[in-house]
């Protein structure tokens, strides 16, 4: 099965720094639009995300995985349906003792993905990853992901990003650019 990595902070939701309050999200530009559009194309969607915030004592793990049910439930009211969330707790300057370590999971380490990999049986070379970050693709790359793509919607972007990349303003273009591609390729 394939899927479409999201990072969540500025792909799905408008990038607020340690974002844990639900009266704090905000859905990005053409974001529900998007998704459904990936759907459509067979992509099962798992979102991975490294949420620092919890090392760093900013936000516990329970006022994460309560937003995050009540993102899933949103999506879901939409007519979405996400296969799995992952997240990563850790940060090595973290002030939270246990999670302060250098992991497997923190992007740009592909960790998350090679997990969902594992719970869901993903072919990894068909799946894609959309981010807004070098971090991202670069999880993605060394996941063995082959198509990667970054939107405009969150961080900033950095001048030199590698050819194999494409960028786009936001999800729903990215959906659109492989609607089209799917199109040329059934001919």
């Amino acid at each position: 099965m394939k899927a479409a990595f999201l990072d969540r902070d500025g792909v799905i939701n408008k990038e607020i720094n340690y974002l844990h309050r639900i009266e704090d999200f905000e859905f990005t530009d053409r974001c529900i639009e998007g998704l459904k559009q990936l759907q459509i194309l067979g992509y099962q969607l798992i979102v991975i995300t490294n949420q620092a915030g919890i090392a760093r004592g900013y936000y516990t793990e329970k006022q994460y995985q309560i937003l995050t049910r009540w993102m899933v439930n949103i999506l879901r009211e939409q007519g979405i349906e996400l296969l799995d969330v992952l997240h990563c707790p850790h940060h090595p300057n973290g002030t939270i003792k246990e999670l302060a370590i250098d992991c497997d999971c923190r992007k740009p380490k592909p960790g998350m993905m090679l997990e969902a990999k594992s719970r869901h049986a993903i072919d990894l070379g068909s799946s894609i990853i959309i981010g807004d970050k070098l971090s991202d693709i670069e999880a993605g790359a060394f996941a063995g992901i082959p198509q990667k793509f970054l939107v405009k919607t969150g961080h900033q972007l950095p001048q030199e990003i590698s050819k194999d990349t494409n960028i786009f303003d936001n999800l729903a273009d990215v959906a659109n650019y492989l609607t089209s591609q799917s199109s040329h390729n059934s001919f």
